[in-house]
């Protein structure tokens, strides 16, 4: 199975109710409802840092090692201070240890530059762990999801010509994406896959897009600005090990509409097939679904 096996926090830790908060660098998890964070914080005033959700299945993290490296990479993006790792990681064990036992969490990382002005005119960085339960995503799993392609507004080299745009970081600045995703639900869809000005397929507001033509897998290029996926990553080594050819392509929409099966891959629904796109039926492959969903993260 493709997942990290860093075993899980193994100190006996209190489980506390609901939803849990660890502050990075401090001993204790939190109920969610008792957390408390600066007004002042930069995350909450200016979208100012980045974060990272890693799915727990079975008690077991999904990709935490890469989840880490994008971490840091985000924040290197934004000129952040460079996050803690192992103080990143180890706030992580430490909530997942403290939430109620679930076959599936989510872990959201967030890192923060912290309070506006710093302290004592340094940047102060702050940084958390939440272990959250999540919905359930069987429906989506199984039925399959509704899609709608909506125009990014940039073109598909814009991480080249303008970096400071901060395409590829996954940032706390997620306006844009939720304000998609209710124009998304507006025109009766689920979620949305982004397209290029000038006609290049790109990815969701929070997931990788995947499109299958024959025996043929493809994912867009992250040189189009876009967020590496982790979930895309494992889900490619199980279609290698079954005998797939995968590849990062630049793929234009028309070959959406064409394919033979079209999936969106996040840490959340992990695997989803689109059975609606842009109003149009598309065939929807539930067998392999399962299996990638069985051979990459054991849900069967």
């Amino acid at each position: 199975m493709s997942i990290d096996t860093a075993a899980a926090q193994t100190a006996i830790v209190p489980t506390l109710p609901g939803d849990v908060v660890v502050f990075v660098g401090t001993p204790d998890a939190v109920p969610l409802a008792e957390a408390t964070l600066s007004v002042s914080d930069l995350a909450t005033t200016r979208g100012d840092g980045v974060f990272e959700s890693i799915a727990v299945i079975g008690g077991v993290f999904v990709q935490l090692e890469a989840h880490l490296e994008r971490l840091d990479h985000s924040a290197a993006m934004l000129d952040l201070p460079a996050p803690d790792l192992a103080a990143f990681e180890a706030a992580a064990r430490l909530a997942v240890a403290a939430h109620a036992a679930e076959p599936e969490l989510l872990v959201k990382l967030v890192h923060s530059r912290g309070p506006e002005g710093g302290v004592n005119g340094q940047v102060a960085p702050s940084g958390w762990a939440q272990v959250m339960s999540g919905p359930d995503h069987s429906a989506a799993r199984t039925a399959g999801i509704r899609v709608v392609t909506l125009d990014r507004g940039y073109r598909h080299d814009v991480a080249q010509t303008s970096p400071w745009l901060l395409q590829g970081a996954k940032t706390l600045s997620y306006a844009l994406n939720k304000a998609a995703l209710r124009e998304a639900a507006r025109r009766g869809a689920d979620d949305v896959i982004f397209v290029s000005s000038d006609g290049v397929v790109l990815e969701g507001p929070t997931s990788t897009v995947l499109v299958r033509h024959g025996g043929v897998f493809r994912t867009p290029r992250t040189d189009l600005g876009i967020l590496a996926g982790t979930t895309q990553a494992l889900v490619f080594d199980t279609l290698a090990s079954l005998g797939f050819d995968t590849a990062e392509a630049v793929i234009p929409p028309e070959e959406l509409a064409a394919a033979d099966a079209v999936w969106l891959l996040s840490s959340g629904r992990l695997v989803a097939p689109v059975r609606e796109l842009d109003g149009r039926s598309i065939p929807v492959d539930a067998a392999l679904t399962s299996t990638l969903l069985a051979e990459t993260f054991g849900l069967r």
